[in-house]
């Protein structure tokens, strides 16, 4: 049986979403970020709202990504979603991206040359970003050359890199619609960027979201909710060193900058600079905003929802990985449940995240049992 495992964070979930689980098949599995998103932002909606869109588009099983790695660079985020969904047994992965590459090609290039390519990463100058040094990587090892504005292609090429080795077939299906960043109205299928921008317009979330009654009536929130905390956070703290992360001379900078803006874009913006890109310096706010420490990452698996199909699937892995349904007074995640904590404190109607929450099935309705 095809099993098809998909990594995504539907923030929120689109129509473009949709076409990609329609393109997959057989028995699919998404593992998902929680509350807070690769690029370091907090979900417009939370989790098991997000999961619940899923389920009713044709996914069979929602698993969830640990906060250290929904939050980390695409190599990290890639390897980290693509160990999860292993254990689940997935033999194919399916992933939108701007180019279609022969990327189970790549993948085997990869896992042929994995030490010479991270011998050369190792030589590249500090002065280069590290998307800039896998970007030189990929040039020089594979002749594939790109830019920052395919970051699906980027991610793509991540998770080629981390099914190197494991028998995976890799599927990729061609994105459509707006780019990727793009927070243009008049595309058919609006990018998750769009729709976060333009939430305000009903009509317009209506017609690029098919759950768009499960976002609108649902808490939302973004940077700007957190943005108190998180100067709070960075005006209190006496070592910012100690956060995940967090070099000298971030520590200086955020700390100097905190005390003459207004927005965390604003704060973006003046700590940014060539070797620190924005994305990754909104992920060390988000690092700093929940007071992250470097943790081992959980070995077993929190569910988050499930179909009929999934289910029959989980009761079939349970010998061989350990499955989280319920988290009560052991935690699956520290880091990921004092994340989801910060989170609730964004908006006071964001329902609680960990304690008691049992996944969610294709119907909206919380299941007790597996």
């Amino acid at each position: 049986m095809t099993i098809t495992g998909i990594v995504a964070e539907f923030n929120p979930f689109h129509n473009g979403h949709k076409y990609l689980l329609e393109q997959a098949s057989g028995l699919k599995i998404v593992a998902m970020s929680g509350n807070f998103m690769q690029r370091g932002e907090p979900a417009l909606v939370d989790k098991w709202t997000r999961a619940q869109m899923a389920l009713e588009n044709g996914a069979d099983l929602v698993v969830e990504l640990p906060f250290l790695v929904a939050v980390q660079s695409a190599d990290y985020f890639a390897q980290g979603a693509v160990d999860i969904l292993s254990k689940l047994g997935i033999n194919t992965l399916a992933f939108g991206t701007e180019e279609l590459l022969d990327y189970q090609k790549i993948a085997g290039l990869y896992e042929k040359n994995a030490e010479q390519m991270r011998d050369f990463l190792s030589t590249l100058p500090d002065s280069l970003t590290y998307p800039q040094k896998t970007q030189a990587m990929w040039e020089k090892f594979a002749g594939i050359q790109f830019t920052g504005d395919t970051p699906n292609h980027i991610l793509a090429l991540a998770y080629a890199k981390a099914s190197a080795g494991k028998n995976i077939r890799l599927q990729p299906i061609k994105r459509l619609g707006a780019g990727f960043h793009s927070d243009a109205k008049h595309h058919d299928i609006a990018s998750a960027t769009a729709i976060r921008k333009h939430i305000a317009d009903q009509a317009f979330v209506e017609k690029s979201a098919p759950n768009s009654d499960l976002i609108l009536t649902s808490p939302q929130v973004s940077w700007d909710n957190y943005f108190p905390l998180l100067r709070y956070q960075i005006l209190t703290n006496p070592d910012l060193t100690r956060v995940f992360q967090v070099n000298e001379e971030l520590a200086v900078r955020i700390s100097s900058a905190i005390r003459s803006v207004a927005t965390v874009e604003e704060l973006v913006d003046k700590v940014a600079i060539k070797r620190y890109t924005k994305a990754r310096v909104r992920r060390i706010l988000t690092y700093i905003l929940v007071n992250a420490v470097e943790k081992p990452l959980p070995e077993a698996v929190h569910v988050l929802g499930f179909s009929q199909k999934g289910r029959e699937h989980l009761k079939t892995v349970k010998k061989s990985v350990e499955i989280v349904a319920r988290i009560g007074a052991k935690p699956w995640d520290e880091m990921t449940q004092k994340a989801d904590q910060v989170y609730q404190l964004g908006n006071r109607e964001i329902a609680e995240q960990t304690w008691g929450r049992v996944p969610v099935r294709e119907d909206g309705h919380e299941k007790r049992t597996l």
